[in-house]
């Protein structure tokens, strides 16, 4: 009886399964050619400057969202596979100058950003690492900010300047570095 049973429950259960799609694994360059900004290219681009920076070790990921609670830090492949907005600009962190990353958008609109400090070049973020911001400079709680609070409004196809203040690992929760 119980082997009966199996097949009943895996006939039921593959179709669902199935049913939402191949499983697509993440990859760390989805969205990079889309986000990559070009010599003389005049826009529409981001250039987002991180201040208070804790260090000048690792990487710095880029990345550029929807600004809805929905989509706002959603799976990357999920994004893209609806022909959603998702750019990343990955690049060294500067040993020295301004830390200033600049990141191609689709054109004027609402958008929200997030930016990594990623302090150990593990390309996930660690709380007790590395450091995180967003876009409006949302005060960072246990959980992620709404979208609301972390979008920029773009006006101008040409290119935007934001600043995006860093926040690391503070008791225990993130907050941005004591000056």
């Amino acid at each position: 009886m119980k082997s009966a049973a199996m097949p009943l429950f895996l006939g039921a259960v593959v179709p669902l399964l199935t049913a939402a799609g191949p499983i697509i694994p993440s990859t760390p360059d989805l969205g990079k050619a889309e986000g990559r900004c070009r010599a003389g290219e005049s826009g529409p681009a981001l250039l987002v400057q991180a201040v208070g920076m804790k260090d000048r070790s690792g990487n710095m990921k880029l990345e550029v969202y929807p600004a809805n609670e929905q989509d706002f830090l959603a799976d990357d492949n999920v994004l893209v596979a609806a022909g959603k907005t998702f750019r990343r600009v990955e690049v060294p962190t500067p040993k020295s100058g301004d830390v200033v990353l600049c990141v191609r958008i689709p054109g004027p609109g609402t958008y929200a950003v997030s930016l990594l400090h990623d302090r150990d070049s593990n390309r996930k973020f660690g709380w007790k690492i590395d450091g995180i911001g967003f876009s409006g400079n949302p005060k960072l709680g246990w959980s992620k900010p709404k979208a609301a609070k972390a979008r920029v409004v773009v006006n101008s196809s040409g290119v935007s300047r934001i600043s995006v203040v860093m926040n690391y690992k503070s008791g225990l929760g993130v907050a941005p570095l004591k000056q």
